[in-house]
């Protein structure tokens, strides 16, 4: 990757660190006078003409100079890079949409942020079988050559990252906080991983904390990145379905797996498809749309549960052990037996509410 000289990436940090001056106003400066470096060389007359009486104050009174400074040791560092709109290397996937970083602070393999993509997305709090289809879908996809793009957050964020790392499409972690800080703590050893093996990408200055409003802003940038969305699992009302209108309105395509009509994790994905995104049960069928060439033979189908007798008994809804009694005729004792042998095979889940779930 061309290495931009430090006075430069310093005018690029000092343009995007100066409190009160947004994207808006950074795009309106950069399109009036091209580089940060002819901004702040620019008269206070000339600047004022462009963007205002209060956004001219505010960079000329930049003192973040420490800032500016720490971040350039830091981006010296192996592994770590800071990304303008002006390299080479900025992914012109977010060129497309409306509002793109100005700079991005990256974290491992930034040549990721180029490669074809897809985002998964779904519910923190996901189910067995929702965390299952992430990881399983995400690993198949990129053993299929996509690099899949989330937000480390828990639950299905988190298991498809860990699907992807298995293959050469790799991960790329959209974070809300600075790439110097991981949320939530529990995913530390993950986003070591993914900084090894994959990227984490953030436009959030060094030091950032986890704040509410940008977990949803850094949402434009998962979808952004991608070529589509996938929606594993997502409530009537969550934050899951702002990636997916997001993902709409960037021209992206919107896949969504369809669960159990019982299940409240499953009405943003019913929701979805009726309104147009498109139902997908197997990787391949988003392969297909996303990525012409066949997946390589390392991608495997996931081992079939035919032929237990208890399995097909219990369906894909959540069922208690009554209603397993119920329909095999056995006893609750016997029944929580096998149940326990299956959940320790992984093939089914223990729910909170002491119900059981199949996972495929």
């Amino acid at each position: 990757m061309p290495v931009a000289s430090d006075a430069s990436t310093a005018a690029w940090l000092r343009l995007t660190l100066t409190r009160g001056v947004g994207l808006e106003t950074q795009r309106r400066l950069l399109s009036v006078f091209g580089l940060p470096e002819h901004i702040f060389a620019a008269s206070g007359t000339a600047v004022r003409a462009a963007v205002g009486e209060r956004a001219a104050r505010a960079l000329a009174a930049f003192d973040s100079d420490e800032q500016v400074a720490r971040t350039l040791a830091w981006a010296s560092q192996p592994g770590n890079h800071l990304i303008t709109l002006a390299d080479a290397a900025y992914p012109q996937a977010l060129l497309e949409i409306a509002d793109p970083p100005t700079l991005l602070y990256v974290k491992g393999r930034a040549e990721l942020l180029n490669n074809r993509a897809l985002a998964i997305v779904g519910a923190r709090n996901a189910t067995a079988q929702g965390a299952s289809n992430a990881e399983q879908f995400a690993r198949e996809l990129s053993r299929g050559g996509l690099t899949i793009v989330s937000g480390l957050a828990l639950g299905c964020d988190a298991a498809a990252h860990t699907g992807a790392l298995d293959g050469v499409g790799s991960t790329v972690a959209v974070v809300g906080t600075g790439a110097d800080r991981i949320y939530p703590p529990r995913n530390q050893e993950l986003a070591r991983r993914i900084a090894e093996h994959g990227a984490i990408v953030s436009e959030f200055p060094l030091g950032t904390p986890a704040l509410r409003d940008n977990f949803p802003r850094r949402n434009r940038i998962i979808s952004g990145l991608a070529r589509g969305v996938l929606v594993v699992e997502a409530a009537a009302r969550s934050g899951t379905l702002i990636t997916a209108r997001l993902a709409g309105e960037q021209g992206r395509e919107v896949f969504a797996i369809p669960g159990s009509i019982h299940s409240p994790l499953s009405k943003g994905c019913h929701q979805l498809i009726r309104q147009g995104a498109k139902l997908v049960d197997d990787a391949r069928d988003i392969l297909s749309e996303l990525q012409p060439a066949p997946p390589p033979e390392t991608a495997v189908e996931a081992p079939s549960d035919d032929g237990d007798p208890l399995l097909d008994a219990m369906g894909f809804d959540p069922v208690g052990i009554d209603v397993l009694s119920q329909h095999t005729g056995l006893t609750a004792d016997t029944l929580s037996a096998m149940l326990l042998s299956l959940e320790l095979e992984n093939r089914v889940a223990l729910l909170p509410d002491g119900r059981y779930q199949r996972i495929r």
